[in-house]
């Protein structure tokens, strides 16, 4: 029988216990006991699919894991200990020396320390494709192309990527697609279905939704996925049984909380778009987004985060930020707690202020992760800190 998302999120569970509890039981083990020596030899060879080692697998992580994979439509998924454990562990599986990624030109900050600093010294090469020029990224194809990687909407410009356009050039070459859903969520937005091959999140965020854990995520095509197990495996990435019984347990609310923070964030972004303060403000479901019949094609709605630009530039963010009572400073986002940051002196400070203007990150950006309180109380905090500047 096929279930509602909704279903899915709080109804895929570990099989119950000879204690048959109602809530899902925490595996907290480093290691796996077997009956006999042949129990414990099929499971290294693989001909049973007893865990062995909490590194390989672990009931509560695959728990999680299996409700990513139902959200997402894919066919199997591996869980990180982070959202940048799940991409550098993804990028590692598929590249080597000698071969080139193309990206989007606007990622998450540590993402494009990964593709400029490290990278190189393997001898990966890299380019950037700019957002809204999905049709000249084709120029940017090599021969030694092996995968496209994007964020939509990107991190921290809310640009939003035409995934169906990437996905016909993907497949035109025969290059691998992967997104980052990490601001959308399988909530509002599925890759699969606009053609990705893999998916990632860090779960961190929108996922977890309360800033207590960290954990990342991949899912796709089950053979691809194969191949990501065996490297992260080998290579120790895995997610902490103790923070996947926590992402489990969020899922259940993923639904209702980002309804939550998207009727927020979109409130806020209309009631700020056109302040005297303000040159900019950006969200996705906004008809003034460059991107809007785009985001509509893509996401059901827009999501919980939205930018805007303050006249005055850096001098006047400092300002603005310094003068929020109510709303946190932090370097996290997805909490049920609004948050302000301020991207060309934290997530994105590493950019030269060149590459910085290149992605949208202009001196006076703030980025806001917008939460679960009374809207009301938000926007009279962002009021009155737009009046300090």
């Amino acid at each position: 029988m096929s279930y509602h998302f909704n279903t899915k999120a709080i109804r895929i569970q570990t099989p119950t216990t000879d204690e048959m509890e109602h809530s899902t039981p925490l595996f907290l083990t480093s290691s796996f006991r077997f009956d006999n020596a042949e129990d414990m030899s099929g499971a290294f060879n693989e001909t049973n699919d007893h865990n062995i080692y909490t590194r390989f697998s672990n009931p509560t992580v695959q728990e999680f894991t299996d409700k990513m994979v139902a959200l997402e439509g894919a066919e199997a998924g591996f869980s990180c200990a982070s959202g940048m454990a799940a991409i550098f562990g993804t990028m590692m599986t598929f590249l080597q020396s000698g071969d080139h990624i193309l990206s989007c030109a606007s990622v998450f900050g540590s993402t494009h320390t990964l593709l400029t600093k490290y990278f190189p010294k393997w001898g990966i090469e890299y380019s950037y494709g700019n957002v809204g020029e999905e049709d000249k990224w084709e120029e940017l194809i090599k021969p030694n192309t092996k995968m496209i990687y994007l964020e939509t909407p990107t991190n921290p410009g809310l640009d939003i990527v035409d995934m169906e356009k990437v996905n016909k050039l993907a497949k035109k070459h025969n290059i691998l697609f992967v997104v980052d859903n990490c601001f959308a969520t399988p909530a509002l937005q599925r890759p699969i279905e606009f053609g990705a091959d893999l998916v990632i999140h860090s779960a961190t965020k929108w996922i977890d939704g309360q800033g207590r854990v960290l954990g990342g995520v991949v899912v796709g095509k089950k053979e691809m996925i194969r191949e990501i197990y065996l490297f992260c495996r080998n290579t120790g990435p895995s997610m902490s049984p103790f923070n996947a019984w926590v992402l489990t347990k969020s899922l259940e609310t993923l639904d209702v909380r980002m309804q939550r923070h998207c009727d927020n964030a979109e409130a806020l972004a209309k009631r700020l778009e056109g302040h005297p303060k303000l040159s900019m403000v950006k969200y996705p479901m906004l008809p003034s987004h460059p991107s809007y019949e785009i985001a509509k094609k893509q996401m059901s709605r827009g999501g919980g985060l939205f930018t805007f630009e303050i006249k005055g530039g850096l001098e006047s963010g400092v300002k603005f930020m310094n003068s929020l009572k109510l709303l946190t400073l932090t370097s996290n986002l997805g909490d049920s707690r609004t948050i302000a940051s301020h991207p060309a002196s934290t997530t994105h400070s590493k950019l030269s202020a060149a590459d910085q203007l290149a992605v949208g990150i202009t001196p006076g950006l703030i980025r806001m992760s917008v939460g679960l309180e009374y809207v009301d109380d938000l926007a009279n905090d962002i009021l009155q800190a737009l009046e300090q500047c």
